[in-house]
């Protein structure tokens, strides 16, 4: 489960960062995934809620957005967006294409640090 892993890397980071801005609580995590990541939503959840307990994200919400596959169609000279994984071709015009340009990303988009008051 490569899923604890990653959501304990990112409790982690955002504890650091968390530190860095005067040891704020952090409210909430937002994690761009692309379909083609390999991860598993549910699971990277779980492992959130696990690696979170007795840190200061013990309390933040984990915000995931989905990100679609988009691969670059040579005939149409366009992004298209895959409607699904199983057939790489343009949505458009059927043409076959590998050369991905979104959908296997793992970003950590933003966090919310609640600073503590002065």
């Amino acid at each position: 489960m490569h899923e604890l892993s990653i959501a304990t890397s990112v409790v982690e980071l955002a504890c650091r960062h968390a530190a860095g801005q005067g040891g704020g609580r952090v409210m909430a995590i937002t994690l761009r995934i692309g379909r083609l990541s390999c991860l598993h939503e549910e699971a990277l959840r779980f492992g959130f809620d696990l690696a979170r307990a007795g840190t200061p994200l013990a309390d933040a919400r984990l915000e995931i957005v989905a990100v679609p596959v988009r691969i670059w169609c040579p005939r149409c000279s366009a992004e298209q967006e895959l409607p699904g994984i199983q057939r790489f071709a343009c949505p458009a015009c059927g043409t076959p294409s590998a050369d991905i340009r979104a959908g296997q990303e793992l970003e950590l988009e933003s966090m919310l640090v609640e600073t503590p008051a002065p």
